[in-house]
């Protein structure tokens, strides 16, 4: 069997691939496109940020001692954190609903967003228990394509100027930090265009400290030293006590079965348990009689997304400090339950809670032993804050972290906010035949549910599942692609509100996924049209 790399950045892809080629495996493959991402990617995802991933070994060994396994770190509030400092100067839900806006947007960016990063932990724990390559040569690529420097894309010059909380783009944030501002943006205040060529030295050297010196230093040693305090002169709320006492948590998948398919995903507080909810509701439904994207099934598929996060808004918190009723919400009881509500046309409630922020990035990777890896990191929307001298930007991940308490996803040090993270592996007869995941927040979930549906339910090849248009349900309107007609659109509001998005590929999750034929294990993959991605055969 070959093997395939997917991701949405085409350097990090490469770079990956040409491990596979010199025969790493998938878990190599998919740590080193991460460190790659994280520099052709800097405000989406680094290792000042936090990692969710879904494994399958082919020998089933491994500390855990099941397959496939989870491996998730989250990124944390800080101990300096409490459940009431922001509750007195909430402003309300951002109108994008992309998190909570506060006076002087201090959960938005600067040292006060900043959650204890777990990717630098996290990527050394794969590749520690499952790959093949030392840790300094998974690293090499990244640190030499930042001293070199990479060609601006046009996604990339794209993402530094999109706006979110529909006040900010990313360069206004990145202007906030004199650090950032002098690395990120021409002498002038302007982002790099399209075409011109980022270096990121200090950050080569950064990476190239932790190769030599291995992750721990980034939480215990002079790296730690360095960001510590840094934090402390600048009122983060995460302490050196944190960064040395912080662990990542080894995982067993949510999981469901759907006509005969078991579906694994990420954990709570992730959004696996959402998505499987979902496909539980749909499961006694003919879904292929209604038609794809036809309004009957757009109206019915977007209740059950509905319906399930309904139950997520209420539910889905850090498993750590709430008790998450995970087997209720999973039951095919619950879903039953929530059938006979949509068949009964009784309105879902709408507790309008935020979604999860959107600077993510993902890779899909299966080699040819029959390893595959599920990898989603994040930056949240990125803090802009950058510690002199490393090169890199530290997440804002209490951007969605409930600023009132008394809410499952409300403050508490050292606890973990919900995220949309969803990578997911799909098994026929204990075998993966799919294996996929997204960037995009909250529409992680419901953009991974349809392509998924588009295989299963509706025969489609990988490229044609991954491309179709897709939709978007978590409350009281449906939000759709462009592509989807007028007329589908007008037939759809006269159950439900749905209005199109002013993009037609994009805007929503971007899901990146690999699927596995059998008995001969031919690979087919899909990097999601509304990005720049790519999909790599490896002979």
């Amino acid at each position: 069997m070959a093997g395939m790399v997917v991701a949405p950045e085409p350097i990090a892809a490469e770079e990956g691939a040409r491990v596979l080629m010199a025969g790493g495996n998938a878990v190599d493959a998919a740590v080193v496109c991460a460190f790659v991402q994280s520099v052709v990617s800097p405000q989406m995802c680094g290792i000042g940020g936090y990692t969710t991933a879904i494994l399958h070994t082919a020998a089933r060994s491994g500390p855990i001692g099941s397959n496939p396994v989870v491996l998730d770190g989250p990124g944390l509030a800080g101990s300096r954190c409490s459940p009431t400092m922001w509750q007195d100067i909430v402003v309300g839900l951002s109108p994008t609903g992309w998190g909570y806006v506060l006076q002087g947007d201090v959960n938005a960016f600067g040292y006060s967003s900043i959650c204890i990063p777990g990717t630098v932990m996290a990527l050394g724990a794969m590749l520690s228990r499952w790959g093949t390559i030392p840790w300094r040569e998974a690293i090499e690529p990244a640190a030499r394509i930042a001293e070199d420097g990479f060609v601006v894309s046009n996604d990339l010059a794209s993402d530094w100027r999109i706006k979110f909380l529909e006040r900010f783009t990313l360069v206004d944030v990145l202007r906030s930090n004199p650090e950032a501002s002098r690395l990120f943006l021409h002498e002038d205040g302007s982002p790099y265009d399209v075409g011109q060529t980022f270096r990121n030295p200090d950050y080569a050297r950064c990476l190239r400290r932790l190769a030599a010196d291995g992750p721990q230093d980034f939480y215990q040693g002079q790296l730690a030293r360095m960001i510590s305090d840094d934090f402390a002169a600048n009122g983060a709320f995460v302490t050196a006590e944190d960064m040395a006492e912080y662990k990542i948590r080894d995982e067993l998948p949510t999981t469901t079965t759907y006509r005969g398919y078991r579906i694994a995903s990420s954990p709570p507080p992730h959004g696996g348990a959402t998505l499987l909810e979902t496909l539980n509701i749909l499961e006694a439904y003919d879904l292929h009689a209604l038609g794809h994207n036809s309004p009957e099934y757009i109206h019915l598929v977007s209740l059950a997304m509905k319906a399930a996060f309904a139950d997520r808004n209420q539910h889905i918190s850090d498993p750590a400090f709430v008790d998450v009723p995970l087997n209720w919400l999973l039951s095919k009881e619950r879903a039953t339950e929530w059938r006979r509500k949509i068949d009964s046309g009784i309105p879902i409630e709408d507790p309008r809670l935020p979604q999860a922020a959107h600077g993510t990035t993902h890779v899909t990777v299966v080699d040819g032993q029959g390893n595959a890896v599920g990898l989603t990191h994040s930056l949240g929307t990125s803090s802009g804050a950058v510690t002199p001298g490393l090169g890199f930007i530290y997440n804002n991940s209490m951007i969605n972290a409930h600023p009132l308490p008394g809410h499952p996803n409300s403050i508490a040090p050292r606890k973990g906010r919900t995220s949309g993270m969803s990578p997911t592996i799909v098994y026929k007869d204990e075998s993966p035949i799919m294996v996929l995941g997204a960037p995009g927040g909250n529409r992680i979930i419901t953009s991974v549910l349809q392509v998924i549906l588009n295989v299963l339910e509706f025969g489609m090849g990988m490229a044609e599942a991954v491309s179709e248009p897709r939709f978007d349900c978590q409350g009281s309107t449906i939000y759709c692609e462009g592509r989807l007609p007028r007329y589908v659109c007008d037939e759809v509001r006269k159950r439900h509100p749905i209005e199109r998005l002013p993009f037609n590929r994009g805007g929503l999750a971007l899901v990146h996924a690999i699927k596995i034929d059998r008995p001969d294990g031919r690979l087919s993959g899909a990097a999601d049209s509304g990005y720049g991605g790519v999909a790599l055969l490896v002979p």
